[in-house]
């Protein structure tokens, strides 16, 4: 294919995180040589999130040990960072971006990588307490932060015991806190992984002195002179100096639905990122896509599958051939453990455990199956697991489970 862009086109790209950022260098890298104007809400340079409930809320450190990039190198790449404003509108028909000073910008190609937000569920009393917080951004660890600082017993409740509040149940634990994780579901991580992970996530934490609550439904927050108090629908009480609400996200996607894009579970996109626009495309957390591997649309909620549609994007967007065929993997620290994850377990019938623990140190991995197809693997503290098993999902290959569970047999064997 032929180059269709021109030096004089713009590129406007709306939101700052791994997908956008990436995007910008990679259109420089693919040559387009038209202007790139990357917007965002957030008045900070744009900067890595994993750390955030890991890393970065146990440091001291400023933003600038997380940068995604330093603020020179957008100037040498000629990347226009316009930080703090936020997009109120898209009119696809004049090509404009609106702004919230009332101000526009034209466009020839427009690039939603809006992501998602924290959902702050109807609690009654909600809006009553005052030290209550969610963890998408940096100033959400700086207020979390700050409200610990200030506290007094350190009690600290987290609300949804998914992968961030994990995350954060450890990085506070670590700082001193008195935590208790309370979770709607039966187990914890139900929505995400099978019983088995959950049941060591949820003996790990113990091991921390994390308590962790299940089929707690949070129905009243109340503020009282001295503390904060979460009240779950069996009655039960719990005293906290700090709320994290880890309860998921919420799709940015207002913008593209006022717009009158295709809606689906997301921004519905094409192989190559494109919206039902073909001069809007859309990458990251707000997209839903169709996945060559397994055959089905998915949203993902990823910095790997924001980085890898940027490449795509920015492909297409300089008249390449650009299809999007990414493997999904997802990772997570929690204490002196490293969970690796790669592929989709939905579907599974079988799991083979393959424990490879010694001197008390963690070592595993859980192999799902459907049948005899190996859908998914999740390897803790075990990175030859995690790349053998990716190896095998994305060339279609079938290990012998009984192979599997044999740690007598090496698992790089199994690849010969």
């Amino acid at each position: 294919m032929t180059n269709p862009q021109s030096g004089n086109d713009v590129c406007i790209i709306i939101g700052a995180s791994h997908g956008g950022v990436n995007l910008a260098f990679a259109l420089r890298k693919e040559g387009w040589s038209g202007d790139i104007h990357v917007i965002d809400k957030d008045p900070n340079p744009p900067y890595h999130r994993p750390p955030l409930s890991k890393a970065h809320l146990l440091s001291d450190a400023g933003l600038e040990k997380i940068l995604l990039k330093s603020l020179k190198a957008y100037e040498d790449n000629g990347i226009k960072l316009h930080l703090g404003h936020t997009v109120t509108a898209i009119d696809h028909h004049q090509q404009l971006v609106n702004f919230e000073d009332g101000s526009s910008q034209h466009y020839d190609k427009l690039v939603l990588a809006v992501g998602a937000r924290p959902i702050i569920p109807p609690i009654k009393g909600i809006d009553s307490v005052k030290h209550l917080f969610p963890m998408r951004t940096a100033e959400h660890v700086n207020q979390i932060r700050s409200a610990f600082a200030q506290s007094d017993s350190k009690h600290v409740v987290i609300i949804g015991g998914g992968y961030i509040g994990l995350e954060t149940a450890a990085s506070l634990q670590k700082m001193g806190a008195k935590v208790t994780v309370l979770e709607r579901e039966e187990r914890i991580l139900a929505r995400v992984t099978a019983p088995v992970m959950s049941e060591f996530f949820h003996r790990l934490h113990a091991d921390n002195n994390v308590k962790i609550h299940t089929e707690k439904n949070v129905v009243e927050l109340r503020q009282t002179a001295d503390t904060q108090e979460v009240v779950c629908s069996d009655g039960s009480i719990y005293p906290a100096n700090l709320i994290v609400m880890g309860v998921g996200i919420r799709v940015n996607q207002e913008l593209a639905e006022e717009a009158g894009l295709e809606i689906d579970n997301g921004i519905k996109v094409d192989a190559s990122c494109r919206t039902s626009d073909v001069n809007i495309y859309a990458i990251g957390d707000c997209t839903y896509h169709h996945n060559k591997h397994y055959d089905r649309f998915l949203r993902l909620e990823s910095v790997q599958n924001a980085v890898d549609q940027a490449k795509t994007t920015a492909k297409a967007l300089t008249g390449k051939e650009a299809d999007y065929d990414a493997l999904p993997w997802f990772w997570s620290d929690q204490y002196d453990v490293k969970l690796q994850m790669v592929g989709l377990s939905q579907g599974y019938n079988n799991i083979i455990k393959r424990d490879e623990s010694e001197n008390g140190q963690h070592k595993f991995s859980t192999w799902y199956f459907k049948d005899d197809e190996l859908l998914a693997v999740d390897a803790v503290n075990n990175a030859k697991a995690y790349v053998v098993g990716t190896k095998f999902i994305a060339d279609k290959k079938q290990p012998k489970k009984a192979d599997v569970s044999n740690t007598n047999v090496d698992l790089k064997d199994l690849l010969r």
